[in-house]
């Protein structure tokens, strides 16, 4: 133990903020258990689909060109379906991030004239232009798509009277956001996204549900499309991805809609019978191999986070005590230096490029300025250790990822400490 407390005093730890780190742990020993339960749940379920889909050697070959005939793509796609418990899946790392995965799957399923309604509020940032909420061109708008919201309630309940009066004859595709994105609003839960799905479908039951499952897989024993959501949309360099997923997403669901999903993302005509692998089948599928116990890591640190930094005055988004149905963990810190601080403690704590200093600055996809720490395998991998968030009130950074707990918390108690080093708080 001495030693250990050499090294984390070498990186800048001092006892007092390991100590403090030491005594919110004493309390979360049962919780730990149950996200270990959880994860063996899902490692067992990815098991038996990797099994009955006879995944082999064969399936981790490299194809260019065209990929006619790639067992190893379609064996996954496959995987994914039984996981996922759906007709179908797109599973491509020619889907270049989450943003992209839900593109595909909504200028796929709408056409001109259609109305998309989102009835969890205002979709994340980046989603925003594709939407055209914001002009971009090439929006969903700029094809002749409408969009309508109902937001949350003011307690961040479901407002299902609005829902009701916003359904109509052109609404075609219902969007839910399983994860909070950048609003303080609570992550919903999958039986929370059963019963919306249900609602809707009671209303109108030829509209698809369409789920942006980012952040959420394998946090819960159950998808959303164990409930009746009829596409799960998501990135292979988050929860997936396991770590060692170097780019793609996946879109699960019926097979209609992933259908069309692979007409979009390659040719009228041509769909899943395209799209070559360069390589990657090994990472695909080692990472979903590894994602529930790499996941149980992430939400193990989001926990630790919330029961460090609430006591402290900060609110927290899930608080302390609350359920976890993503891997996100917001606080609310008050200021700009104390996003800055904190941002720049995680960063300090990465395997890579730990010497960085995370600063704001424009991205493109988002109207405000954007911190980020990410000193990350995988470029923009954020099941890796990372922390990011607007610069805008209330100031809130949203911490997520650690390849193991460990390095979570160690990112963690990091945070803390660069806050205090700075003057921003005190013990």
């Amino acid at each position: 133990m001495e030693q250990l407390l050499e090294f984390y005093a070498r990186m800048g730890i001092s006892p007092g903020v390991y100590a403090y780190g030491e005594k919110a742990l004493e309390g979360l020993k049962e919780r730990f258990a149950a996200i270990d339960q959880i994860a063996e749940y899902n490692q067992a379920k990815v098991i038996a689909a990797m099994q009955k889909n006879r995944v082999n050697a064969a399936c981790f070959a490299a194809s260019t060109g065209y990929g006619y005939d790639d067992t190893g793509r379609d064996c996954l796609e496959r995987v994914y379906a039984d996981v996922f418990r759906t007709e179908a899946a797109l599973v491509r790392p020619q889907i270049t991030c989450g943003t992209h995965a839900l593109t595909v799957a909504l200028s796929a399923n709408l056409l001109p004239g259609d109305e998309l309604l989102s009835p969890v509020g205002a979709p994340y940032d980046t989603l925003q232009e594709v939407i055209g909420i914001r002009e971009s061109p090439c929006s969903l708008k700029e094809y002749g798509v409408s969009y309508r919201q109902v937001d949350l309630l003011p307690d961040g309940g479901i407002d299902y009277q609005g829902i009701r009066a916003a359904i109509g004859e052109k609404t075609k595709l219902v969007t839910i956001q399983r994860s909070k994105g950048y609003a303080a609003r609570p992550t919903l839960s999958v039986e929370q996204i059963g019963r919306l799905i249900a609602f809707v479908k009671s209303i109108k039951p030829d509209v698809l549900c369409m789920v942006d499952n980012c952040y959420g897989e394998f946090v819960e024993t159950m998808e959303p499309s164990d409930v009746g959501a009829d596409m799960v949309v998501g990135s292979l360099i988050k929860n997936p991805g396991g770590g060692l997923a170097t780019s793609g997403g996946y879109i699960c669901g019926t097979r209609q809609c992933v259908e069309r999903c692979a007409y979009r993302l390659s040719a009228p005509g041509l769909g899943q019978e395209v799209g070559a692998n360069f390589g990657v089948m090994t990472a695909f599928f080692q990472g979903f191999f590894l994602a529930p116990t790499v996941v149980a890591g992430a939400e193990k640190g989001a926990i630790f986070a919330a029961n460090l930094y609430e006591p402290l005055g900060f609110r927290c988004v899930p608080s302390a005590g609350e359920s976890r149905h993503d891997i996100i963990q917001a606080v609310e810190l008050g200021s700009e230096a104390a996003m800055v601080a904190f941002c720049q403690g995680i960063q300090s704590a990465a395997p890579v490029d730990s010497s960085a200093t995370p600063l704001p600055w424009d991205m493109p996809g988002y109207s405000d300025k954007v911190i980020m720490a990410a000193g990350a395998f995988v470029q923009g991998s954020s099941i890796e250790l990372s922390a990011d968030g607007p610069i805008r009130p209330p100031y809130a950074v949203y911490f997520q990822g650690g390849l193991t707990w460990y390095h979570a918390k160690l990112g963690i108690l990091l945070s803390l400490q660069k806050l205090i080093d700075n003057g921003l708080v005190t013990l």
